[in-house]
């Protein structure tokens, strides 16, 4: 499926959010777009309990009814749909090996604007080798977007820039290959955010050192230049903001996604002896950002 966004539907407001998100994706990469329902079947006799009777969604019909309303909302955009049965945190991991992106829906936290990630999502994110993007419900074109003159978010004006979370002491090229390309094909400015710890002294409530930091900053935004220089000559049209600041890196971030098109944090593939997680950081922006996530696994 070379050339292909596939995005995991199950007729919730997540997953519907997630479909739009993607088509409007597919049409910026020149993709074709795959919706797959992953129906896991139930035991007839824990149906009653897991509510599987009263479900509003025909599993058969799913995926070609939302393909239906994608192709009437964006009528250019090659769009198929697919039913497969089978674990969907296994099946979606197998799909997304063969596609550029793959978008999922994540439910919202109430009280405020964020990411809860259900257990499939997690589980996915945190085995796929191809970028995730996951979506809340409600998402919309225009949030992606600046406020127009009156202060009211639209698709009509410019993105709103992409932000990257970047450990500049381990850069890796597919994370700043994905940030900077997702930033220029929505020819919007990429903010790419380094957060460094503070001194010891500031934990033991010890006074500040107001040199030693600004040395620390000088040498950081140093370090992210560095690593940011050969990027920015090949994406040259692309308005880079890089900002160095002391402070918990998922903290920074999370703040930072509430005026982001979209976040953008890698994940490490690492062994494990209870199998492939998620690092803290990327855990911690998926379930809080204000904004869709991706998430690019590299070396």
């Amino acid at each position: 499926m070379s050339g292909t966004v596939v995005v995991g539907v199950d007729g919730s407001p997540e997953s519907q959010a997630a479909a739009e998100w993607a088509a409007r994706e597919a049409e910026l990469l020149g993709s074709r777009l795959e919706l797959f329902s992953v129906w896991q079947p139930v035991p007839l006799a824990y149906a009653p309990y897991l509510g599987a009777e009263s479900s509003p969604h025909d599993p058969a019909q799913l995926p070609g009814e939302m393909a239906e309303g994608v192709r009437l909302r964006h009528p250019g955009l090659s769009v198929s749909a697919h039913q497969v049965s089978g674990r969907p945190s296994e099946v979606l991991a197998s799909l997304a090996d063969d596609a550029e992106l793959l978008v999922l829906g994540s439910r919202g936290l109430s009280g405020f604007r964020g990411f809860l990630v259900g257990s499939v999502g997690q589980a996915v994110v945190a085995r796929v080798r191809r970028p995730v993007v996951l979506v809340r419900a409600g998402e919309q074109a225009a949030d992606e977007h600046e406020q127009d003159p009156s202060g009211i978010p639209s698709a009509a004006t410019r993105y709103r820039p992409v932000v990257l979370g970047l450990d500049s002491d381990n850069p890796d090229a597919a994370v700043l290959e994905f940030a900077f390309g997702t930033a220029a094909r929505r020819d919007t400015a990429l903010c790419v955010l380094h957060g460094w710890p503070l001194p010891p002294y500031v934990a033991y409530g010890l006074a500040e050192d107001p040199e030693l930091n600004a040395r620390l900053a000088d040498d950081d935004e140093a370090t992210l230049s560095r690593v940011l220089d050969p990027w920015r000559r090949k994406f040259p049209t692309t308005e880079v903001h890089a900002e160095s600041r002391p402070g918990a890196p998922a903290e920074l971030l999370i703040d930072a996604s509430k005026d982001a098109a979209l976040m953008v944090v890698g994940r490490r593939h690492r062994g494990s002896p209870v199998g492939p997680h998620i690092g803290p950081v990327t855990h911690a922006v998926l379930h809080h950002a204000a904004a869709p996530v991706a998430v690019v696994p590299h070396m």
